[in-house]
């Protein structure tokens, strides 16, 4: 009998503010939020497909009392709630250790006292990461960071981003310098892996990007692709499947805000790519995506997966100095 390949669900809770302020616009200061909007969605579509997943949750959200209630429906509907930093801002690998420290151990406090959780997980946002980052994760008793997209288009999607947002200073462009990562990072690997540092080792769950070929196939790209042709976004969804499952790798998926709310919902965020597609369009393409996933693997919420690729029979995941 074939083993089903273990892979995993998450949501970064990007809340409209954050977009906002990595996009420069001074907005962003009032912290507009459409979480009262998102979070039913959310949970009503994964309750739909029977899955439990791990939502990274902003520190900055989860300190406002104004969101507890959202939040603590995440966590009581089963979901991993898990920490995506305080202030949202991905230039986290320009932080001193002291920074960092207050930046983790700010989020994690404020995430606790709205959901009752505790982090066991990290991602930066925008993919930021650094040696020092993974040794304050690893010395605060973290089980992983999901902090990797290894693929090599990140520099022309930066290119993209950096385009679409004219009113950034230099000094702004250069904080956004690594977002979404470099050429470099199309050279790591897709399946987990142990980052060693001084404090100690961490697992990493990379974002899962297309075998061979290295190119992204989280939800947001692949609803951009369907914004030009359905049947585009299916044929790449179906390639990537193929493609998992002859390499027996399960996907650490990625799910965003803007992957279930369209341009008429949230018209402030026109300048992200397939926000010309309504709401209900975007809903019913998650439900094909999601369908498609679920029966070629095992979707579970991060930790487990984390513990699966631990536990693998097969092949312990590869030891990498934090610093390679």
């Amino acid at each position: 009998m074939t083993r089903v390949p273990t892979g995993s669900l998450s949501l970064d809770l990007d809340n409209l503010w954050s977009y906002l302020k990595v996009h420069g616009d001074p907005a962003w200061s009032g912290l507009p939020s459409y979480l009262d909007r998102l979070v039913p969605v959310v949970l009503e579509r994964l309750a739909a497909h029977g899955l439990t997943i791990t939502v990274f949750v902003v520190g900055q959200d989860a300190a406002e009392p104004r969101h507890h209630d959202v939040l603590a429906r995440l966590a009581a509907a089963g979901h991993e709630i898990a920490n995506h930093s305080f202030r949202h801002e991905p230039w986290l690998h320009l932080y001193s250790r002291e920074e960092l420290v207050d930046e983790i151990a700010a989020a994690e406090a404020a995430i606790e006292a709205a959901t009752g959780r505790r982090p066991r997980g990290f991602r930066g946002p925008g993919f930021s990461l650094s040696p020092t980052l993974l040794e304050v994760l690893a010395e605060r008793g973290y089980l992983y960071d999901a902090s990797t997209l290894p693929t090599f288009i990140g520099p022309l999607a930066r290119t993209y981003y950096l385009m679409r947002s004219r009113h950034l200073s230099a000094e702004e462009r250069r904080r956004r310098a690594k977002l979404f990562g470099t050429l470099r990072d199309g050279l790591r690997p897709l399946r987990p892996y142990v980052w060693s540092t001084r404090c100690g080792r961490i697992l990493e769950i990379p974002v899962t990007t297309m075998p061979l070929f290295r190119v992204p196939i989280h939800l947001s790209y692949l609803l951009y692709l369907s914004s030009f042709a359905p049947v585009l976004m299916r044929a790449y969804l179906a390639l990537a499947v193929a493609l998992l499952r002859l390499r027996r790798l399960g996907p650490s998926f990625l799910l965003h805000p803007l992957d279930f709310l369209g341009g008429d919902d949230v018209p402030e965020l026109g300048f992200f790519p397939a926000m010309n597609l309504p709401t209900a369009t975007k809903l019913a393409r998650f439900d094909l995506v999601i369908g498609a996933l679920a029966r070629s693997f095992r979707l579970l919420p991060m930790h487990a997966h984390a513990d699966a690729a631990l536990a693998a029979d097969r092949a312990r995941p590869a030891v990498i100095p934090a610093d390679a």
